[in-house]
């Protein structure tokens, strides 16, 4: 079984950065694709971005692109998602979440998830 925990969210302004952070027990991460999603009040969970478990390859929703990075650490299991330049429109609970292919835009194909964390930007 594999478990992910994120952490690193909180409140911020606009314009600001955060990184979040999840960390993955139970298996080798390397094994799996890894990705971010968000998911705002009254709105469907959404792609941010994946990375594949072996070259690094990475995919990014087009309303991030240029201002969110994420990578990984497989040596500390570990994915980041480095977020900068926040909007407020960013505002949703992220989760990390792990898989089989980093091309799965849709959420409902991924199969391990973290419980989220909170980020909130203010105008």
């Amino acid at each position: 079984q594999v478990q992910l925990v994120e952490s690193g969210g909180g409140l911020v302004q606009a314009g600001g950065s955060l990184r979040l952070s999840c960390v993955v027990s139970g298996r080798t991460l390397r094994m799996y694709a890894m990705g971010w999603f968000r998911q705002a009040p009254g709105k469907e969970r959404e792609f941010v971005a994946t990375i594949t478990g072996s070259d690094g390859s990475t995919l990014y929703a087009d309303s991030v692109k240029g201002r969110f990075t994420i990578s990984r650490d497989n040596a500390k299991n570990t994915v980041y998602l480095r977020m900068n330049s926040l909007k407020p429109d960013d505002t949703a609970v992220y989760y990390c979440a792990a898989g089989h292919y980093y091309g799965d835009l849709d959420a409902k194909l991924w199969s391990y998830w973290g419980q989220g964390t909170q980020v909130t930007v203010s105008s």
